[in-house]
C-alpha cells in the first residue's frame, strides 16, 4: 500500500521482524519494497546506522538528481548559444558575401564607366576634328554664297547643327573628364545672379526660381562657363520633373570638411552648392543610374542622358564631389562641393612662350601641322581666306625638317595629339631651335598640360578665332629676324603658333 502511493514509491522501508526469517522470506520482503531488515530485539546503534545510511543515500540521490537537472539545463543553454552563434555566423558570412559581391559589382561598374569614359573622350576628340572641318567649310561657303538666300538658310541650319554637335561634344568630354577647363576664382552668388533671368526664361512661368546664399561666401575655383552650363542643366532637369509647375531653389553655403566627413573629399574648405526642386522625384533604381551616361527618363528627342554625367564630370574634375537625394512625389536635391579659391587663383599666369602683341595687319606664312588631312585642309582654307599663305605637314618631324631648311615661317599651327611627338613637345623643340617664337596649343580636351604656359585655341575653333589670333601677332624684332635669316639664308621674319 505504501508503494502504491506516488509520493512514497522511492521511500526507503526497513522491516522490523521478531521472527526468524529465511532467505525466501527476505526475497518476498524485497519484492514488496523492503530495502533492509532489523531483527527484534532492535539494537539502537544498528538501527541508527541503517537509517543514517539510507538518509545519506537519499540526500546524495536528490543532490545527484539536482546536479543532473542543472547539467541538462546547462547543456540545453549551451546548445542554444551554439545555435545562435552558428546562425549569427551564417548571417555574417551571408552579409560579407553580399558586401563582396556588391563591391565587385561596383568595381565592375567603375571599370565599365572608365572604359566608357575613355571611349567617349576619344570619340568626342575625333568628333571635334570633324566639326572643325564641317563648320570651317560651311563658314567659307556662306561667305561665297551671299547672293543666294535660300542656300544661306540651309547653310545656317547646318552651322546650327554643327554648333549643337560642339555643345554635345563638350558634354561628352566633361563626362570623360577630358573637357578643357579654365578654372578661376568665381563668386557663386554673382554668377547665379547674372544668369537668373536666363534660367527663368529657360524654365518658363510655371516654375519659380529662388536663391538662398550664405553671406560672405569665399570664391570657389571652377570654370565659370562650365558651372553656368551645369546649373542650367540641373535647372532644366528640375523643370522637366515638375510638369505642373513648382519651385527650384539654388543654395550655397560654406562648409569646412574634415577627414572622412564627406566620402571622396580631402579635408579643407568648400562651398556646397545645391539645386532643389519640388518635382516628382526618383525611385531607387532611377536614382542609382542618374549619373550614368546616356541614361534618361525623358522621351525621345527630349534629352541626351549626358546632363547629370556632365555635371558629375565637371565637379570631379574641379576637385569636388556630387551627391543626389530624391524621394518620389517629394522632389530631388542635387548637391556638389567645390573647393574654395586661394588668393593667388585670381592671378593669371604669365605665358612662358613669346608674347603675342598687337601690331599692324600683315600677311603671314603659316605652317599647319596635323595628322588629320581633313582638319589640316579645313584650317588651311580658313587661313587662306584671311589672306595668308599656308604650308601643310602631317607630322612633327616633317614640320621640324621644314623649319630647319626654310625658317621663313611666321606661324605654326600644330595639333596637340599626334603620333610620335605631341604639339607641346614640338613647340618645345621649335623654341630650342628658334627661341623667342610665340606658341599656342589648340586642343579640345585637358590632355594638353597647363604647365607649358602656352597660349591656346579651343577646338573646334572658327575663322574668327584665327583672325583674332593673327591680329595679336607682330613681326619679330629686326635683330632677331636678321640673325635667323642669316643662319638660314633667308630674309623673312619667323613666328610660331603651336596647336
Amino acid at each position: 500500500m505504501i508503494r502504491e502511493h506516488p509520493r512514497f514509491q522511492k521511500t526507503a522501508i526497513i522491516f522490523v521482524s521478531a521472527i526468524q526469517v529465511n532467505d525466501l522470506d527476505l526475497l518476498r520482503g524485497y519484492q514488496l519494497g523492503a530495502v533492509d531488515y532489523v531483527p527484534v530485539p532492535v539494537i539502537p546503534e544498528l538501527l541508527r546506522a541503517k537509517v543514517k545510511v539510507f538518509a545519506e543515500l537519499y540526500r546524495k540521490t536528490r543532490q545527484l538528481e539536482r546536479l543532473n537537472a542543472e547539467l541538462e539545463n546547462r547543456v540545453a543553454e549551451r546548445t542554444a548559444q551554439l545555435a545562435r552563434a552558428n546562425a549569427e555566423l551564417e548571417q555574417r558570412v551571408e552579409q560579407r558575401t553580399r558586401e563582396r559581391e556588391e563591391a565587385l559589382a561596383q568595381v565592375h561598374e567603375m571599370r565599365k564607366l572608365e572604359s566608357l569614359g575613355q571611349l567617349t573622350g576619344g570619340v568626342a576628340h575625333d568628333f571635334n576634328n570633324l566639326l572643325m572641318a564641317v563648320l570651317g567649310n560651311l563658314e567659307l561657303a556662306k561667305k561665297y554664297l551671299r547672293d543666294q538666300p535660300r542656300v544661306l538658310r540651309l547653310i545656317d541650319g547646318a552651322i546650327q547643327g554643327g554648333e549643337r554637335g560642339a555643345t554635345l561634344t563638350k558634354r561628352m568630354l566633361a563626362f570623360a573628364r577630358r573637357q578643357e577647363l579654365k578654372p578661376e576664382a568665381v563668386d557663386i552668388a554673382k554668377l547665379v545672379d547674372s544668369m537668373i533671368e536666363m534660367l527663368r526664361r529657360s524654365v518658363g512661368p510655371a516654375v519659380q526660381i529662388a536663391t538662398d546664399f550664405e553671406t560672405g561666401l569665399t570664391p570657389i575655383r571652377v570654370d565659370p562657363n562650365q558651372l553656368e552650363l551645369a546649373l542650367l542643366n540641373l535647372t532644366v532637369n528640375a523643370r522637366d520633373a515638375m510638369p505642373a509647375g513648382g519651385e527650384v531653389t539654388i543654395t550655397a553655403c560654406r562648409e569646412q570638411v574634415g577627414a572622412g566627413d564627406v566620402a571622396g573629399l580631402a579635408p579643407g574648405e568648400y562651398v556646397r552648392i545645391g539645386v532643389r526642386d519640388t518635382g516628382l522625384g526618383m525611385d531607387e533604381e532611377t536614382l542609382r543610374r542618374a549619373t550614368e551616361p546616356f541614361f534618361t527618363t525623358k522621351g525621345p528627342g527630349h534629352g541626351t542622358g549626358l546632363g547629370l554625367s556632365m555635371v558629375d564630370g565637371l565637379v570631379a574634375q574641379s576637385g569636388g564631389v556630387l551627391r543626389i537625394e530624391s524621394r518620389p512625389t517629394i522632389g530631388t536635391t542635387v548637391e556638389f562641393w567645390l573647393p574654395v579659391s586661394a588668393a593667388r587663383d585670381g592671378c593669371e599666369p604669365e605665358p612662358s612662350g613669346a608674347p603675342l602683341r598687337v601690331g599692324e595687319p600683315r600677311s603671314f606664312r603659316v605652317l599647319v601641322v596635323d595628322d588629320d588631312a581633313m582638319v589640316a585642309a579645313g584650317t588651311a582654307a580658313m587661313i587662306e581666306d584671311l589672306g595668308h599663305s599656308v604650308i601643310k605637314e602631317q607630322s612633327a618631324s616633317r614640320a621640324l625638317e621644314h623649319l630647319s631648311t626654310r625658317p621663313n615661317i611666321d606661324l605654326v599651327i600644330t595639333d596637340y595629339a599626334m603620333p610620335g611627338m605631341t604639339g607641346s613637345e614640338l613647340a618645345a623643340e621649335i623654341h630650342r631651335v628658334l627661341p623667342g617664337l610665340p606658341v599656342v596649343i589648340a586642343t579640345g580636351y585637358s590632355g594638353a598640360p597647363e604647365e607649358t604656359g602656352l597660349p591656346r585655341l579651343n577646338k573646334p575653333y572658327r575663322q574668327q578665332d584665327l583672325a583674332a589670333l593673327f591680329a595679336t601677332l607682330t613681326p619679330l624684332p629686326a635683330a632677331l629676324s636678321i640673325s635667323r635669316a642669316a643662319s638660314a639664308g633667308e630674309s623673312e621674319s619667323i613666328g610660331v603658333l603651336g596647336n
